[in-house]
């Protein structure tokens, strides 16, 4: 008959027999395994110090690109546009880089009539209808809505404000500042602009900021109501439309894609860089000298990295 002694001697052995043959077996292993192991934790580390290196020198190069155009702007630039007048139109998607925008403009001597930031408002398509009485009780007698487009308020509303900011056809009558400053608090009061550097002046040539595309379900109709707005100001004065990026819709690809448009506005796609600021600055130059519009940048569609510039 088998006794509890006996069971308890042979558990026991089993157990023993178990932990021999763990320490047998790690002895045996540990050795490769872990050599490989560290090999493999050692190269990786390795790689990932040349891929920081890698990056910290990218970076340092593009700050180097960077302060080489901050160094050979005003070079390029001083005294280019002197005695021209410059309006800034900024559009929601291009409100970040308008500033550096704005001081390479001034850069070139032009006079930087104004700054007006469009707000989110007054691109929303359920404003339509509001919009299209907003220009009709903004008008003033020097600034009419009178022969503007009827059906769309973004367009006349566009239209209505190009009217107040930009010169008029030669032999218009001027408009008086009291009713350039009556229309802009008009849009002001409404919520549907904000006037960023007061307007002392017309303009001859407007530059609209602008950025990405929208993404939310009304997308596509804002889009379009940002290119009909910009066509407003292009239809009335020299024009150059400064973004970033250009794909998905915004407004830098629709101006591209646009047999008409294209002929007339200059686009630049980088203007959220320094490389890029500095090119909108140039494409002024070269539609105030050649009155040619042309596409700049790094993206889909651009022709070329700057424009070719008068002589």
């Amino acid at each position: 008959m088998i006794n509890f002694r006996y069971h308890v001697v042979s558990l026991t052995a089993v157990f023993l027999a178990l932990a021999i043959g763990l320490v047998v077996g790690t002895a045996a292993l540990n050795g490769p395994a872990a050599d490989a192991l560290n090999n493999r934790v050692n190269g990786l580390s390795k790689s990932n110090d040349q891929l920081r290196d890698q990056v910290n020198s990218m970076e340092a190069e593009l700050q180097r690109e960077e302060d080489f155009v901050t160094e050979a702007a005003p070079h390029l630039l001083r005294g280019t546009l002197t005695g021209r007048r410059v309006v800034l139109v900024a559009l929601p998607s291009g409100q970040d880089h308008v500033e550096n925008v704005t001081e390479m403009i001034r850069q070139t001597g032009a006079t930087i009539t104004g700054r007006i930031d469009v707000q989110e408002k007054l691109i929303e398509p359920a404003n339509n209808v509001d919009l299209l009485g907003m220009a009709a009780r903004a008008a003033r007698p020097t600034i009419p809505d009178t022969g503007l487009p009827g059906s769309d308020g973004v367009e006349k509303s566009g239209a209505l404000l190009a009217s107040a900011l930009l010169d008029r056809p030669e032999g218009g009558s001027p408009v008086t500042d009291a009713d350039r400053r009556a229309v802009l608090d008009d849009y002001s009061e409404a919520g549907y602009l904000t006037v960023q550097q007061k307007i002392t002046a017309s303009a001859e040539a407007v530059v609209v900021v602008s950025g990405q595309p929208y993404v939310d379900r009304d997308a596509a109709k804002k889009d379009a109501s940002v290119v009909r707005f910009t066509d407003q100001f292009d239809k009335a004065s020299l024009a150059v439309v400064a973004g970033n990026g250009s794909g998905g819709g915004n407004l830098v690809a629709e101006v591209r894609r646009d047999p008409a448009l294209s002929k007339t506005i200059s686009t630049v796609d980088n203007a959220n860089t320094v490389q890029g600021q500095l090119v909108t600055a140039l494409a002024l130059v070269q539609q105030f000298g050649t009155k040619q519009a042309g596409a700049y940048g790094v993206g889909e569609g651009a022709q070329s990295l700057l424009p070719v510039l008068p002589e």
